[in-house]
């Protein structure tokens, strides 16, 4: 407050200071970072999934956190659109205080300078000429427009002033840089899915949950056909059409109509020696539906159609609906016959088994599929420091592994066809299966793989059935029957201990063999389960319960009589069926082995039966997809503007320079000064500078 009591007010009105704020460096760098950050969210956090996936991923908790935030959906969250929009504003205020300023610099040829000012120039020149001040001023400028200057003269009080200038296009760089970044994000808007919120929130169309078929489908759950962006997948099996594009919404999914009509009249692939993908392609015909006019097309990734404003691009490939062939195996009780089952992928099958009642859901098909077969172990040995617990669980999880799939092997190869599904109980509760059709060779010997998991984000744990002489599962299904069957399990522990110790009068004799016989039938018990958990897991809760100095005696001595036990039980299944013995050499001595590790395995399978690809006809499908982007072209611009605007930063130098004539002492030669100047001082400017410094004082 002064002294004759005015109150002096200094404070800036509260808008231009929200101005200042908004156009200013740091408030741009501070959503670009935010920019960044949420571009690494949405690059590691896969976005625009089923939103079970995400609630299997974090759980409850945390899925309702990240759903709040909207990390599942990152570049269409209300926040992150707020978040260019700010940005677009404070580019384009930045270029509206400043470009107009530079602008006008570029146009103003600085002619107000005096010649003592000229003199304070860091890079300056004097000399005198025998030309009037007139003709020095004028052969002055026409130096320089050689030189690549543009020139003015300017006539003062006391001499002509020569300015020129080069370079002035630099400050386009400023201009053409800040406005690529509007153009690029407003190009990037308008490939948003902000139309399609819009309609959302103001038209009522809402996402479809559900199935059925797509004509079927209401109003409301479909775009319109001059919807101005959108990216949507079609997926069309041979010989079928398709003019709707599926939109995948966090809650559902949008209906898309096309303006034509795709009918795949064949889909290609080619593979390369390993069973991989090499190149897939569709072979398709376009319809117009405004025209009616049809025209052939073919599809390829990297090479898609545009027609009518719509790129529609070779995505992936799934299965159009293989019609399948099964045989399919008991894998509990007594039971070991077979029955056929029939399957559609796309489609489910019931199964009953006794009183229990399934369904299969067949979801994929593959007639390639190339594995890394690698990776050696044996569940049964028995590893020194380790409680036998912890030694079966380990190896139970290595032997039930992906398939081999061991980063350390290199050696992949083309397994064969495979069918996936999911067996549902009546409950609801389900379990997934992937069984490969032919047996496939893992340290040298043949296996069926039988994969299975409980939720979508776990890989399959596998099962490795041993394929017998005859390149089938029904010799270790024949043996799996067996263990579940008491009274062969007896008759086994009879003839090993029969085998062991044989027959004689010695009562102490006949009193181990009893023993033998017992121990020998509790280790099928205990690995047969009976009700409960068998297999090596059953072992080992055994193995326990003996102290743990003497557990690895106990678990060789148990593994040995279990091993001979087997060998009896195989032996007694086939004579059960009419079938001679097997011969007791070291192959069938290794399918008892890996039959035995499988047994043990199959405690974990989850499934009554066992599904083996017996027959199929194949039916591919192509996934394309279809996008209108009416940004693109925008988004091109701006990269223009933006290579222009780089350029001219980096590459375009602005260059002043003045040349003040005066006339001589007492009517002497013409005296000369120059100065000249640049923003950035470089190598090329000191040539420049010293070029023109002894160029210019040799007019005459």
């Amino acid at each position: 407050m002064s002294t004759t009591g005015i109150v002096i007010n200094t404070r800036r009105p509260v808008l231009a200071e929200a101005v200042e704020l908004v156009s200013s460096m740091r408030f741009a760098i501070s959503m670009l970072t935010i920019i960044a950050i949420a571009s690494m969210i949405g690059t590691v956090l896969t976005q625009n999934q089923p939103m079970p996936n995400y609630v299997n991923q974090f759980g409850p908790f945390w899925f309702d956190v990240f759903n709040k935030l909207g990390l599942y959906a990152v570049y269409s969250a209300w926040w992150f659109l707020l978040i260019l929009v700010f940005l677009i504003l404070s580019t384009a205020l930045c270029i509206v205080r400043n470009a107009p300023k530079m602008i006008k610099d570029m146009r103003s040829w600085r002619d107000n300078v005096r010649e003592s000012s000229l003199r304070n120039f860091h890079h300056k020149a004097e000399w005198t000429a025998p030309l009037s001040r007139p003709e020095l001023a004028r052969q002055s400028a026409a130096r320089l427009v050689d030189a690549g200057y543009a020139a003015k003269i300017v006539e003062k009080d006391n001499g002509t002033l020569v300015a020129a200038r080069k370079g002035a296009a630099n400050k386009f760089g400023y201009i053409f840089a800040h406005s690529s970044i509007i153009i690029i994000l407003v190009g990037g808007m308008l490939d948003s899915d902000i139309p399609i919120q819009f309609q959302e929130w103001f038209l009522g169309k809402t996402p479809f949950v559900g199935g059925g078929l797509i004509s079927e489908i209401p109003e409301k759950h479909r775009l319109s056909l001059g919807n101005p962006t959108y990216r949507g997948n079609t997926l069309i099996p041979e010989g079928q059409s398709s003019d709707i594009a599926i939109i995948p919404r966090p809650d559902g999914s949008l209906l898309q109509p096309l303006p034509f009509t795709i009918q795949l009249k064949r889909f290609n692939i080619d593979f390369y020696s390993t069973g991989m993908p090499k190149l897939f392609a569709s072979e398709v015909v376009i319809r117009d539906h405004e025209t009616g006019k049809t025209f052939p097309a073919t599809i390829k990734v990297n090479e898609p159609l545009i027609y009518k404003g719509v790129a529609v691009y070779q995505s992936s490939f799934e299965d159009g609906g293989s019609k399948l062939k099964l045989v399919g195996y008991p894998m509990s009780g007594t039971d070991q016959a077979s029955f056929t089952m029939e399957g559609e992928v796309n489609s489910s099958t019931p199964l009953k088994r006794g009183a229990d009642e399934y369904t299969v859901e067949w979801s994929t098909f593959r007639a390639f599929n190339v594995e890394n077969t690698g990776g050696k172990d044996d569940a049964r040995a028995v590893t020194k420091g380790q409680s036998l617990n912890d030694q079966f669980a380990a190896k139970l999880d290595k032997h039930s592994g992906s398939a081999g799939k061991n980063a350390g092997n290199k050696d992949l190869k083309n397994v064969g066809p495979s069918v996936q599904y999911k067996l549902r109980d009546k409950t609801g509760q389900a379990r997934e299966y992937q069984n490969y059709m032919q047996p496939v060779t893992i340290d040298g010997v043949q296996v069926f793989l039988a994969g299975v998991r409980a939720s979508p984000n776990e890989p399959f744990s596998f099962l490795r059935i041993p394929s017998d002489e005859a390149h089938t599962v029904k010799e270790w299904m024949r043996l799996r029957a067996a263990l579940a069957d008491p009274a062969l399990r007896e008759l086994a522990a009879e003839r090993y201990a029969r085998r062991a110790m044989p027959s004689t009068s010695n009562s102490p004799a006949a009193a181990l063999a009893r023993q033998l016989q017992e121990s020998s039938s509790k280790s099928l018990a205990i690995f047969a389960g009976d009700g409960k958990q068998g297999g090596y897991a059953a072992v080992s809760r055994f193995l326990e319960k003996i102290p743990a100095a003497e557990q690895e005696k106990a678990a060789n001595i148990f593994m040995k009589i279990l091993n001979g036990t087997l060998w009896e039980l195989w032996q007694a299944a086939r004579e059960k069926e009419g079938l001679p013995p097997v011969a007791g050499d070291e192959t069938q001595a290794r399918f008892l082995q890996l039959a035995t590790n499988a047994l043990s395995d199959s405690f974990f399978y989850g499934a009554p039966v066992y599904l083996q690809l017996d027959e199929f006809v194949e039916i591919k499908a192509s996934v394309l997809q279809v996008t209108r982007s009416p940004g693109k072209a925008v988004v091109y611009l701006g990269c223009v503007f933006l290579v222009l605007g780089v350029f001219a930063m980096f590459y375009i130098r602005e260059r002043r320079l003045w040349v003040w004539v005066r006339d001589g002492e007492a009517g002497g030669p013409a005296h000369a000064l120059m100065a000249m100047s640049t923003q950035r001082k470089t190598l090329d400017f000191e040539h420049e500078f010293n070029d023109l410094k002894a160029k210019l004082p040799q007019l005459a």
